[in-house]
Formats: structure tokens, sequence, C-alpha cells
């Protein structure tokens, strides 16, 4: 069975690789890591679908994916993504979003090491920026419906004060009368 020649005239290897560059590990963003975060990188440069076609900004993982792949728990890989945001090595361009027939959408990121889709220059390497106590902001994800339930305002509860005095309590005897 003869495999055809890709778009770019080269034979599909059948493996899917990535590169880590040892000066991007050498960096005090990269030491700073977390190992979970460490380990998730190489997962979404996977993502990247290379130079020819370039998808960086458009790159999805979901945290369900990732703690699967890494092996962790959810909130693991959540806090490996808020770690890799913190230190520059992604930035997420779209947040999460459920679709008009209830099927979730990732959120995208951006990786910083690489060139964006039409840009002249190289990638914008946040994490060579990054210093201890200077972390990069974070975008969290926002609730699905910060109103209340079901789109309803949800009544607050109003706050219960130390120095409330309750109204004056009548105790009234057996015999019918107060005391």
């Amino acid at each position: 069975m003869s495999k055809k020649p890709l778009r770019n005239g080269r034979m599909p290897t059948g493996e899917h690789w990535t590169k880590l560059l040892r000066h991007t590990m050498e960096t005090p963003a990269w030491r700073a890591l977390s190992t979970t975060a460490q380990a998730l990188y190489p997962w979404l440069k996977l993502e990247w679908r290379g130079p020819d076609a370039n998808n960086n900004g458009h790159i999805q993982l979901s945290t369900r994916q990732a703690a699967a792949k890494v092996g962790v728990s959810q909130d693991t890989a959540c806090e490996a993504f808020r770690d890799l945001q913190r230190k520059g090595f992604i930035v997420q361009t779209e947040p999460a979003c459920l679709g008009i027939e209830g099927a979730a959408k990732s959120p995208s990121y951006e990786l910083t090491e690489l060139k964006m889709p039409g840009a002249e220059k190289d990638g914008r390497k946040l994490y060579l920026q990054w210093e201890p106590g200077r972390d990069h902001p974070v975008q969290r994800s926002t609730a699905n419906n910060p109103n209340g339930r079901n789109g309803r305002d949800v009544p607050k509860t109003k706050p219960r004060h130390e120095n409330h005095v309750a109204p004056d309590l009548k105790i009234m005897s057996k015999s019918g009368g107060p005391t």
C-alpha cells in the first residue's frame, strides 16, 4: 500500500512530533513552571499544525483532554494552564463557550514562542520578559450564568449583623398572661 505525498510534496511519516528548544527550557520562566505545566506545554505544542498551516492563536485543548494526556485531575490541569499564562508561554485568545446545540467549545490559545499567522516577526516570547513576582495576567473562565439560576436574578440574602436587636418577645405563661 503506497502513501500519497502531502500538499507540500513531503511523504507522510505517520508520526506527529514537536521540538522543545533548549534555550526556552533554560529560561527562568520555564524553571519556575510547575512540573505539570512543563508536561502540558508539549501537548499544547503538538496541537500546532506547523508553519504551513499555522493555527497559532486557535490552538484548542480542553481541561479534560489535558488532564487525560498529562495524567492529573482536571483542577491540576486547570492550574497548569494558569501557570503557563502567568509565565508568558501561552495567551488565551478566545474564552470557552457553549454552542447552539449545547456542545462545549474549548478556549483558544496562542503559543507566544511561535509566529502568529500572517505575522512578519517571530513569536512574542512573553516568557523572556517574566521575572519573579511579575506574573503576566491570567484570563479566567467566567460563569455561564453569572446572574443566577436559569437567567433569573437570585435575591441576595440580607447581611446578619452582630448588634442586630431582635424585637421584644413576650413570653406567655400557662395561665395565659404575659410574664
